[in-house]
């Protein structure tokens, strides 16, 4: 897919470029095989989130302890974003995503096993390593096998996937953690990667037949400097950044790890009404995330909009939340929390809606690999905000959680200030892509 072809497409026209992939129930099926994988990924990714609690019993660990599993999983998340990127770019899909998932699967594996703090930082930090090279691979795969204008719709189908990875993790995890202990309901799972990885060598295509990319020449360090500096110097790749900086952390950190210690801890609520309540997250999101994408694939001018407004709506209701007399929020309130807050993923979507049609396809891997980094650098950073935060007030999740404001608002003022750049530089290219059309023979 070319950058002319996204941008076309993306504005509503239904014009495709020659070589625009044809789509069809063949990408389906291969599409599928690769977001199968994120979909595990996102599994083994929250499943400390239902067990949060037991792994401060199983390590004797407090909260800012706790919070350096997820803080260390996403520091090695983040930091992979643009070598993975560079690697989907030279290598292909096909062994990025098999290489990640041999390496989340042995995280979850030497999770299950670990008996010590160490040991299971290290499974963890392995497990991130892995996650790490599923979604930039499946953005590639979606933009390979199929036509330019359903980009946003499939990008927003993959990420609808992944969180219902999350759902595995809270209605059926949950339950085997507590039914048949933490080293069968961990290892069991892991069981799922290694499905993943043989269909993955068995059935996984780069692209269909007669759409292979353009060769691309790789001169070792000279090749990665220039994709980085090309992909950072476009306006949109940077507004993608702060976009999924600023619309993902809040459902992230929440659905993560500190979650279901705010609504058990801080709310009163027993731990299956907590589990209730972060189901309702991931259901929101796949709900949202389906009216996300057929708006954006309709109206490529409501991406911003809707960042926007997610930000705000998010930012009232958890400072409604916190503010609430008497420390508890009523249900109706923590419901629409809850609601809000699966809004969330899908918005930080649309961060890779303004860095795609702002990049050539040789570039596509590292641009979406700069914008993924946005979102998970925030939900680093509140992630050890709130620990720190709550061992210095005595677990007072009202401070703590008052995090996310800071952060909310260093991302929006970002992204107000390349708001106008981007969209002036992604015009010049709409238009240079419609010259190019006309001038291609039929």
């Amino acid at each position: 897919m070319s950058s002319a072809s996204a941008s076309s497409g993306s504005s509503g026209s239904s014009v495709s470029l020659p070589g625009d992939p044809p789509g069809g129930r063949r990408a389906m099926a291969v599409w599928g095989v690769g977001v199968s994988v994120y979909f595990v990924a996102v599994i083994f990714r929250t499943s400390l989130g239902v067990a949060g609690l037991d792994a401060a019993d199983r390590f004797h660990v407090g909260a800012s302890a706790l919070s350096t599993f997820s803080i260390l999983q996403l520091l090695v998340y983040a930091g992979m974003q643009i070598p993975v990127g560079l690697l989907v770019d030279r290598l292909g899909t096909k062994k990025v995503l098999s290489l990640g998932a041999v390496l989340f699967t042995a995280g979850q594996l030497g999770f299950a096993f670990s008996s010590s703090y160490g040991m299971a930082l290290a499974s963890r930090a392995l497990l991130g390593c892995g996650d790490a090279m599923t979604f930039i691979a499946v953005l590639r795969l979606g933009t390979r096998w199929f036509p330019a204008r359903r980009s946003p719709m499939v990008a927003q189908l993959a990420g609808l996937i992944g969180m219902a990875g999350n759902l595995v993790s809270t209605l059926v995890l949950a339950r085997l953690l507590h039914g048949v202990g933490w080293t069968a309901a961990f290892a069991g799972s892991a069981l799922a990667g290694a499905v993943v990885v043989v269909l993955v060598l068995l059935f996984l295509k780069d692209h269909p037949e007669g759409h292979e990319p353009q060769p691309f020449p790789h001169h070792g360090a000279a090749y990665v400097r220039r994709q980085i500096a090309a992909s950072w110097r476009e306006p949109g790749t940077r507004l993608g950044l702060w976009v999924h900086f600023t619309t993902q952390f809040p459902a992230m950190v929440f659905l993560l790890l500190w979650g279901l210690p705010f609504l058990v801890e801080a709310q009163g609520l027993s731990r299956a009404v907590a589990g209730e309540l972060l189901t309702l997250v991931v259901l929101s999101n796949m709900l949202i995330g389906l009216v996300y994408g057929q708006i954006v694939a309709r109206h490529h001018e409501a991406r911003l909009p809707l960042a926007l407004g997610t930000v705000g709506a998010t930012a009232l209701t958890w400072a409604a939340t916190l503010a609430y007399p008497g420390g508890h929020a009523p249900m109706w309130l923590l419901v629409v929390l809850c609601t809000v807050l699966g809004s969330c993923g899908p918005a930080s979507m649309l961060g890779f809606d303004f860095a795609r049609p702002a990049n050539p396809p040789e570039r596509q891997g590292t641009a979406s690999g700069i914008t993924n980094m946005g979102g998970f650098v925030a939900s680093m950073t509140t992630l050890f905000a709130i620990g720190v935060l709550l061992d210095a007030t005595g677990d007072d999740y009202r401070v703590a959680f008052s995090s996310v404001f800071v952060l909310q608002a260093l991302g929006v003022s970002q992204v107000l200030r390349l708001r106008k750049r981007a969209a002036r530089r992604e015009r010049e290219r709409l238009v240079a892509s419609r010259v190019e059309t006309v001038h291609v023979p039929a």
